[in-house]
């Protein structure tokens, strides 16, 4: 067989592209970082494999040693069982209206409060926002009873009002918001005055269209976080109606044991709609981080 010369200094080119990346230590710098973030992935990844396997399987198996990750036997039902068990339908359509509402709520109040600390002067401003940042300490195990009984004497309790009003504004959010709202230029809001527009137009006209990247990256913290709250719509909430999924999981631990292939199969369901907003939100999610740690 000929082997033509043009392919030969293709081989060849290929040859020494090669050599002169062995050659290269940021190359193998290169090589070993990747491999650590990609153990390192692998490490995180662990339980969710184990849970989505563990959805497949039959109750027997699920804690066998060594571990079985691939089933013998995919139990499909296990699925269909787990959504029959508890009203799970209800419980997603109360997870989706809770954790929109959060948001949409989050985004409006957030950003009003986050254009006040950035763009007005008035006294005590800097002391305010302190406080505003000192909320974000105190950890919510805290101020749970006080707020429960404050639920209570509104009558709220088993309510959509209850799992949606204590979130509808965050300290994180309004940092976040005002982080970025500093570094839009102060001409802007003085030709929008000088035109005419009041300020809630500014706030509509200017603040909202060069802030949807951080509106976005904030959308997906919360979503998330509201998501996959269990504490509070668990001592909030004990009627079926008003229950989301998280607390629906608990469903599957009674007093005879805890019926892990269902409790899987139904936390895998769970899990998707996180998954797939974060794939077509990681950018947003990763820039959210970035700008929380800007120098305001």
């Amino acid at each position: 067989m000929i082997i033509q010369p043009s392919k030969i200094s293709a081989v060849n080119r290929i040859a020494q592209v090669v050599n002169a990346a062995l050659r290269n230590p940021a190359w193998w710098r290169n090589l070993v970082f990747h491999i650590i973030l990609a153990f390192g992935a692998l490490v995180i990844c662990i339980p969710l494999i184990w849970m989505v396997s563990s959805s497949l399987k039959a109750p027997d198996k699920i804690f066998t040693v060594p571990v079985q990750w691939i089933p013998t036997d995919f139990r499909w039902q296990n699925y269909q069982e787990a959504m029959e068990f508890a009203p799970f339908g209800r419980y997603f359509f109360n997870s989706i209206v809770v954790s929109t509402s959060t948001t949409l709520l989050n985004l409006f109040f957030c950003s009003l409060a986050a254009y006040g600390f950035a763009k007005y002067d008035f006294p005590g401003k800097n002391l305010l926002f302190v406080f505003v940042l000192a909320t974000m300490m105190i950890p919510f195990h805290v101020v749970i009873v006080p707020l429960f009984i404050l639920m209570r004497d509104l009558h709220w309790l088993n309510t959509y009002q209850v799992l949606i009003v204590p979130g509808m504004m965050s300290a994180f959010g309004i940092f976040l918001l005002r982080q970025s709202i500093m570094t839009l230029p102060s001409e802007l809001f003085d030709a929008a005055r000088i035109d005419g527009a009041s300020e809630l137009g500014t706030y509509f006209r200017i603040v909202l269209p060069l802030s949807k990247g951080p509106l976005a990256a904030l959308a997906v913290f919360i979503f998330l976080d509201s998501w996959n709250s269990l504490l509070w719509p668990l001592v909030t909430t004990s009627n079926d109606d008003y229950r989301v999924l998280a607390v629906g999981l608990t469903q599957f631990q009674t007093v005879h044991g805890t019926k892990y292939h269902l409790m899987m199969a139904a936390s895998t369901l769970v899990v998707i709609p996180m998954l797939i907003v974060f794939f077509f939100l990681q950018r947003y999610f990763i820039k959210g981080i970035a700008l929380s740690g800007l120098k305001g």
